[in-house]
């Protein structure tokens, strides 16, 4: 495997800003082609103008990470983009700031079951999708969170959903791996999104004093993570959770 992402494709899901538009420009960086898909068209556009003023190939397109014929169609449509082949998929669309914090015994089942099939229902369609667009040296690359580790209150459906996505990758790590594909995760702390900004007024100091390194998590922060799981350095890596949160669940 290359260096870099030369003639490599990435496909980037929930990918019209935030976490998401990072990655794509990082990948970018690297010399990818990047194509990013997301429920909202008109910010995956957005993104993948920005890509493509970097002087990276980009793509962009609608998928709805639940919908089982809208995955494949979006599979298809990126292989076709790639030449054939998708190098590296990113599942990174998911129900995050919208979602209720209640307590276990007033979560609404109806969220419940969305962000279920949006968080965890959504990595599992999406690399159905893609797999046989993935070539040997392939890589999977899904989102959890450090809510897992932490057990965050009133927040049960989504550090649930989160949990699972850990548990799938080990399964997906096992089957892929026949094929010479490593499938990790990226659990993440509170990060300094859109989204996140968008939940409290203090957000930019939120748990800066319970980390190692006593800084906020930039998107670039996970950006990098998701680079090393996506090139050479971790070829042998696979089945793993690695937790970018600046040492704070060991604090």
């Amino acid at each position: 495997m290359a260096d870099n992402g030369s003639e490599r494709t990435v496909l980037i899901t929930g990918a019209a800003g935030g976490l998401g538009r990072a990655f794509a420009l990082g990948f970018a960086g690297r010399g990818y082609r990047v194509a990013v898909a997301d429920l909202d068209v008109v910010g995956a556009k957005e993104t993948a103008g920005l890509v493509a003023d970097t002087g990276a190939d980009s793509w962009h397109g609608h998928v709805d990470v639940t919908d089982a014929d809208s995955t494949m169609r979006l599979a298809t449509e990126v292989a076709d983009f790639g030449g054939g082949s998708i190098d590296v998929l990113v599942n990174n669309a998911a129900v995050y700031a919208t979602v209720t914090r209640s307590p276990l015994e007033e979560i609404d089942p109806d969220e419940w079951d969305l962000v279920m099939a949006v968080n965890l229902k959504g990595p599992w369609l999406m690399t159905r999708a893609v797999s046989p667009h993935l070539p040997e040296g392939g890589r999977v690359i899904n989102l959890s969170s450090a809510t897992v580790f932490s057990g965050s209150e009133q927040w049960a459906h989504y550090v649930a959903s989160k949990g699972g996505v850990i548990a799938l990758t080990r399964v997906m790590a096992k089957e892929l791996g026949r094929r010479s594909i490593n499938v990790n995760t990226i659990a993440p702390g509170f990060t300094l999104t859109e989204a996140s900004k968008g939940l409290m007024n203090d957000a930019a100091s939120y748990g800066v004093d319970r980390g190692s390194l006593r800084r906020a998590s930039q998107p670039d922060d996970i950006v990098g993570a998701a680079l090393y799981l996506a090139g050479p350095d971790s070829s042998f890596v696979t089945g793993q959770t690695l937790v970018v949160d600046g040492g704070r669940q060991f604090i």
